[in-house]
């Protein structure tokens, strides 16, 4: 039940009617028995800083930060955690004793749900990440953190590689995409392949690593959750690589982001519970618009 002593939280971004976000939630303060309740936000871009000022004068708990907020909204706050500075990105902010601080837990989630869903060790095991954009900075920075052994970036333009590659540690370098084929987790964090694309020459989109480059033994991640089995994750499973979809990441970064603003422990197994129940409906709604 909604009552005036209701603590309220949401998500700001645009579009921002498909996120995952209040369901996941919702059912975490749900579960711990928390009076809070958490809102999706349509924030158009270039009103990061308006939004700001909103969850000031309105006294909001915390709110997550999604595209195209995620640089923009840092203007706008009191201070940045040290991962938010060195990424120069933004994807939860929670009120603190200094105001509004910035944090970013897109990382930590992504080794969170390798180690705790996927027992898989990061450290000393190698890394083959596609992409160099945000969500590939995050998780490369985070990797190096964590003891990765090795770490190579794959990605079309040598100089955002280069930038990427600054925040994993010595043992991050700059690779090609025939460098997938050693590594023991291949991570792509680009939206290349995540379905059937047809290119303007009429040809189907190809996957961010071939399929060739795959095979037993690896783990091969899409930080893409929506489709669940992406055409790379299908190549994965075909070529007997363990395939992960990036929906544990989304839970596990909300899960940081949940004990940032309570205090409290997060309940992992009703948060992605209600995700899961979030893209079954999600999928029986397009089924039925067909």
């Amino acid at each position: 039940m909604i009552t005036g002593a209701t603590r309220s939280a949401g998500v700001i971004g645009t579009p921002i009617r498909h996120s995952l976000s209040p369901a996941i939630f919702n059912a975490a303060f749900a579960a711990c028995g928390l009076d809070w309740a958490y809102l999706a936000f349509e924030v158009p871009e270039g009103a990061a800083g308006l939004a700001m000022a909103g969850v000031r004068a309105l006294g909001l708990e915390g709110v997550s930060v999604t595209m195209p907020h995620k640089a923009a909204v840092i203007d706008a706050l009191d201070s940045l955690s040290e991962d938010a500075a060195r990424l120069g990105a933004v994807n939860c902010v929670a009120r603190g004793g200094s105001g509004l601080e910035g944090h970013n837990t897109d990382g930590p989630g992504l080794i969170d749900a390798l180690q705790i869903d996927e027992g898989i060790e990061v450290a000393g095991r190698s890394f083959a990440i596609v992409g160099a954009g945000g969500a590939a900075r995050a998780v490369i920075r985070a990797l190096g953190a964590a003891g990765a052994g090795q770490i190579v970036v794959i990605n079309r333009s040598p100089g955002p590689a280069e930038a990427a590659v600054s925040l994993g540690g010595p043992s991050c370098r700059v690779g090609v995409v025939d460098d997938a084929e050693h590594a023991d987790v291949v991570i792509n964090a680009t939206p290349l392949g995540m379905g059937v694309v047809v290119t303007t020459e009429g040809e189907p989109e190809p996957l961010p690593v071939p399929p060739e480059r795959l095979g037993a033994g690896q783990v091969v991640v899409d930080l893409v959750y929506h489709p669940a089995t992406t055409p790379l994750l299908q190549a994965a499973r075909t070529r007997g690589a363990h395939p992960v979809n990036g929906l544990g990441m989304l839970i596990h970064q909300a899960a940081h982001a949940f004990r940032l603003w309570t205090h409290e422990e997060p309940p992992l197994e009703a948060m992605s519970a209600a995700a899961v129940a979030a893209l079954v409906h999600r999928e029986r709604d397009t089924e039925h618009s067909r």
